[in-house]
């Protein structure tokens, strides 16, 4: 017998805490019948949480070690830090912008790169291997980075496409990956107040515990620098 189509109430059934925060609304309309793809059931879910582990663990190869051997110094520390916040400003203004499975986003710091919050990731994580003062580290992170995300990016990229056809393509066109465009891209609604930064979808978004980590991670450098200068 052949399996079942997967649709988005089969998936919500299976995951509800990865789908909870969609509006109930949408399980009335026939989204709730509507096949995702020809994938078996909970297999988009599946790879997101592969690709999840994935960041985690390339995360936890580096941290130890780079912690034992870090050796941070006053100026790198600035440094360091100077970086890291810029990437967290373009985090928190990404997730301010970005209204997840829910239209596409192209306000805020999407109208000039495509992926502003894994940019500003990279410039979070970049800030402190600077403040590390390891350049081996340096160098590790950077491919591990560009090995994960990658992935990420293109996968991400044909969801999107799927989900919002000529739209996203249109977007794509016009806006780069990697480097910001200097002058906005400029949709049919850009000037509707949806494009706004909120802080209260900066906090849905749970953007403060990016912060908090960076907070722990040069704090710890700091105090081995104090500890062992």
């Amino acid at each position: 017998m052949a399996p079942s189509p997967c649709t988005w109430r089969t998936l919500y059934r299976e995951h509800p805490s990865t789908l909870g925060r969609l509006p109930g609304r949408t399980w009335k309309g026939s989204l709730a019948t509507r096949p995702l793809s020809d994938h078996p059931p909970g297999e988009h879910v599946s790879r997101r949480l592969d690709l999840k582990r994935l960041r985690l663990r390339a995360a936890w190869l580096l941290i130890l070690p780079f912690y034992i051997l870090a050796a941070p110094s006053a100026g790198l520390l600035w440094w360091g830090a100077s970086l890291s916040t810029v990437g967290l400003s373009l985090r928190a203004w990404a997730a301010g912008s970005i209204r997840k499975d829910r239209e596409l986003a192209t306000t805020g710091p999407y109208a000039h790169i495509r992926n502003p919050l894994y940019l500003g990731s990279f410039m979070l994580g970049a800030g402190v291997m600077v403040a590390g003062g390891q350049w081996v580290f340096g160098v590790a992170f950077l491919v591990l980075f560009l090995l994960v995300y990658r992935v990420t990016v293109l996968r991400e990229a044909k969801e999107l496409e799927v989900r919002f056809g000529a739209s996203y393509r249109t977007y794509a066109a016009q806006v780069p990956t990697v480097l910001p465009r200097i002058t906005p891209y400029r949709a049919g609604d850009s000037d509707s107040p949806r494009g706004s930064f909120s802080r209260a979808r900066y906090l849905r978004n749970r953007e403060w515990e990016a912060a908090l980590g960076a907070v722990a991670a040069f704090g710890l450098l700091a105090l081995k620098l104090r500890l062992w200068p």
